[in-house]
C-alpha cells in the first residue's frame, strides 16, 4: 500500500475517533453543567484544555461561559481542535482514498462535514436547541464507527484505520484521567464519593459498566484501575494499546524490515508497562510519573510508526 493511501486512512479514523471523543466530553460537560447544586464546581476549563489547548488566560475567560466555549469547540476554525476543524480533515483524507474506503464510509463522513457546516449551526448553540445538537452528531459518530465496522474489508486498510483509531482513543483516556486525578493530586488515599467521578466515567462512556463491575468505596482506586487496566472496557489504556499490537502485527507482516521490527520491539515495552505494571504502587507522584511516561511513549511510537509507514521526515 503506498505510504499517501495508508497516511489517509490512518488519520481519517484518528479525526473521526477525536469527533467522537470530543462530542462526548462536551455532552457530559453540559449535562453536569445544568445540575448547579451538585456539580458548582463543574466549568468548561477541562474541556478547553484538552481539546482547545486554550491558555491560562482563555480557559479563565470561557470556564463560565457555556455558549462561547460550545461555539469554540464545534464551530471555530481558528480552534484546530474543533469539530468543523476535524471533520474538515476527515473528510479531506477520505477524499483522497474513495477507491479503498467503502460507499458507505465516504457518505457518512460527508454527511457529518455537510452538518457541521449548516449556516444555522451557531444559532443552535445558544439556546435550547444545544443540547439536541450534540445529540445528533453523538449519533452521527456512531453511525461512522456501526458504518466502518460492518462494510470495510479487513486487510492492511484496515488496520492502519485501527492504528489511528486506538492511538487516538489510548492518547485521549490518559488524557482525561491525568486530567480528574490531578484535581485530587494524584492522591488514592483522600476520599471522594463516586459522584465525584461521574465526569470522567461518563465522559469515556463507562459509568454503567464501573457500577456493575466494582464493588467497595474506594472509588478512586476503582476508577483508576477501569481506566488503565480494566481489559473488558473497551475505552481503557490496557484494551485500546491491545487493539494496537494486533494491527501492529498484521502491518509488519506485510511489510518486513529491520526498522518495523524495531517498532514492534519499542511498542511492546509500552504494553509491557501497561500489562503488567504494579497496580498497588500507583499513587501521589508515582501515578504521575506514570501517566506521563505512558503518553510520552504512546507519542513516540505513534510518531515512529509515522516515519516508518507514512515517509514522515
Amino acid at each position: 500500500m503506498l505510504s499517501r493511501i495508508a497516511d489517509s486512512l490512518f488519520w481519517l479514523n484518528r479525526y473521526m475517533e477525536r469527533a467522537d471523543g470530543l462530542l462526548r466530553v462536551m455532552k457530559t460537560n453540559y449535562i453536569l453543567s445544568l445540575d448547579k447544586g451538585t456539580n458548582s464546581n463543574l466549568t468548561w476549563k477541562p474541556v478547553l484544555e484538552i481539546f482547545a489547548h486554550a491558555n491560562e488566560e482563555q480557559s479563565t475567560l470561557l470556564e463560565n461561559d457555556t455558549q462561547s466555549a460550545l461555539k469554540l469547540l464545534l464551530t471555530d476554525m481558528k480552534n484546530v481542535n474543533s469539530l468543523k476543524v476535524i471533520l474538515t480533515k476527515a473528510r479531506e483524507n477520505a477524499r483522497g482514498v474513495q477507491d479503498h474506503i467503502t460507499k458507505e464510509v465516504w457518505e457518512q463522513v460527508n454527511q457529518m462535514y455537510h452538518l457541521v457546516n449548516q449556516p444555522n449551526l451557531t444559532e443552535k448553540l445558544t439556546g435550547y436547541e444545544a443540547m439536541e445538537t450534540m445529540e445528533d452528531f453523538v449519533k452521527e459518530c456512531i453511525l461512522f464507527s456501526g458504518v466502518t465496522d460492518t462494510t470495510m474489508p479487513r486487510g492492511i486498510g484496515w488496520s492502519f484505520m485501527n492504528l489511528g483509531r486506538y492511538i487516538e482513543r489510548c492518547t485521549q483516556t490518559i488524557e482525561m484521567a491525568d486530567q480528574q486525578y490531578s484535581s485530587i493530586d494524584y492522591n488514592l488515599d483522600n476520599a471522594v464519593d463516586i459522584i465525584e467521578w461521574r465526569y470522567l466515567l461518563f465522559s469515556l462512556s463507562g459509568y454503567e459498566l464501573h457500577l456493575k463491575t466494582y464493588r467497595g468505596s474506594n472509588y478512586n482506586s476503582n476508577v483508576l484501575h477501569q481506566v488503565l487496566i480494566n481489559q473488558n472496557f473497551t475505552r481503557s489504556v490496557f484494551y485500546s494499546l491491545h487493539r494496537i499490537e494486533r494491527y501492529l502485527d498484521d502491518i509488519v507482516k506485510e511489510n518486513k524490515s529491520a526498522e518495523n521490527e524495531a517498532l514492534q520491539r519499542y511498542f511492546g515495552r509500552l504494553y509491557s508497562d501497561v500489562k503488567y505494571v504494579d497496580f498497588d504502587t500507583l499513587n501521589g507522584i508515582t501515578l504521575q510519573h506514570w501517566l506521563e511516561e505512558v503518553r510520552n511513549h504512546l507519542l513516540g511510537f505513534s510518531n515512529r510508526l509515522a516515519q516508518n509507514f507514512f515517509s514522515y521526515t
